[in-house]
């Protein structure tokens, strides 16, 4: 009995040891599963010599023509511009055009009451008339002795002065027909028929839109730079997208003592009639033709405080350099100092980055083949080995 007893318990002891040991074995299959994960830093490069590091985009600064000049704010205004008044009082009979009319040199615009002068003018033409007769007579008298010098003298004086009495009521005559001195395009009135004017009263503005003036202020540190003659270029903000040529006829001699500027007027065709006198324009005044500028994306530009700096890529690595900035136009600003011309520099992730850290552009391979520490972007000549 003790023997059979003795027998059972090895049987048991066998049969959990069995089951520990495959359960034992089974986990160890299992943890090569795992194993990659605890790995995956070194594929990535954590300090490990394969390292791809950063991923940034690069691109090579730009040699282009780039003109140099100066922007400016300024306003448009006409060739011509008055507003009509009349010289003489008197009651609106007549309207002679339509408001935003064109008209031409010379035209009526508007006619008043003219039955006061009219009838003026017929009593000096009457005693200009008989002014004429009576010297003619006095001159014939004279010439026979029957009248003395002086009475022949007074009947011309008298002549004289219903001479100038006749042009007098003509020019108020002419007065009451109010012309338009040049040729442009009106406004809108201010005054209606059977309305009493007196004499300076505004009744409607002309301007002459074809070709328009633009005036505008620079610094007068760049007195040196403009000159008449000189191309510039308008933009405005009603017409995006459009840019319209011109150039300086005038610049005024006498410097503006409260802006310490200098007040400058340009002109620029009008043909089409799409601009208007009034309007805010941007001005950008070309001075010289920078033929070889080198530029890169405003986004390469990492400002800090009153300087500007900008990630390059020598060796794989990245560098910070101080930059001097110029002209900026479309997107691009021009480097007037810190870069050279065959430099590659990074215009995305560089805050992602720091001195002298491994990048790799965005366009290459994770897994290109290269020395340790070497960039080659696409937009870039391969880097040596570092």
């Amino acid at each position: 009995m003790k023997k059979s007893l003795v027998i059972a318990a090895a049987v048991v002891s066998l049969t959990a040891f069995g089951g520990i040991s495959y359960w034992a074995g089974s986990q160890r299959g299992a943890e090569p599963a795992t194993k990659p994960d605890s790995a995956a830093p070194s594929r990535t490069g954590g300090n490990g010599a394969q390292a791809p590091g950063i991923v940034v985009e690069t691109i090579k600064v730009a040699v282009r023509a780039l003109p140099q000049g100066i922007t400016a704010v300024g306003s448009l205004r006409s060739e011509e511009s008055i507003v009509v008044r009349p010289e003489i009082a008197g009651r609106v009979s007549e309207i002679l055009f339509r408001e935003g009319q064109t008209i031409a040199k010379g035209q009526a615009l508007f006619r008043l009451d003219s039955s006061v002068q009219r009838a003026d003018h017929e009593r000096a033409k009457a005693n200009l008339t008989l002014s004429k007769s009576k010297y003619e007579r006095a001159v014939d008298l004279r010439n026979k002795g029957f009248i003395s010098g002086q009475a022949l003298d007074e009947s011309d004086n008298n002549l004289k002065v219903a001479q100038a009495d006749a042009e007098l009521t003509t020019a108020r005559l002419d007065k009451t027909e109010i012309k338009a001195p040049f040729t442009g395009v009106l406004g809108l009135r201010l005054v209606s028929i059977g309305d009493f004017v007196k004499e300076g009263q505004d009744m409607v503005n002309l301007e002459q839109i074809d070709p328009l003036k633009v005036d505008f202020r620079v610094p007068e540190i760049y007195l040196s730079q403009v000159q008449a003659g000189q191309a510039l270029q308008i933009s405005l903000e009603a017409m995006p997208g459009q840019v319209f040529e011109g150039r300086i006829f005038a610049i005024n001699p006498l410097l503006d003592a409260a802006g310490r500027s200098i007040v400058i007027r340009a002109q620029l065709r009008n043909d089409a009639g799409k601009l208007r006198p009034g309007q805010f324009a941007r001005v950008r005044l070309f001075t010289k033709e920078n033929a070889e500028a080198m530029t890169v994306p405003e986004q390469a530009v990492v400002p800090s405080g009153d300087e500007f700096f900008i990630f390059r890529v020598v060796d794989g690595k990245a560098q910070r350099v101080k930059v001097e900035l110029g002209q900026r136009r479309e997107g691009l600003v021009e480097v007037v100092r810190g870069l050279a011309a065959t430099d590659t520099v990074i215009t995305a992730g560089q805050f992602k980055v720091r001195e002298g850290v491994s990048v790799r552009a965005a366009a290459e391979p994770p897994d290109a083949p290269k020395a340790a520490g070497t960039v080659a972007p696409k937009s870039a000549k391969p880097g040596g080995a570092s």
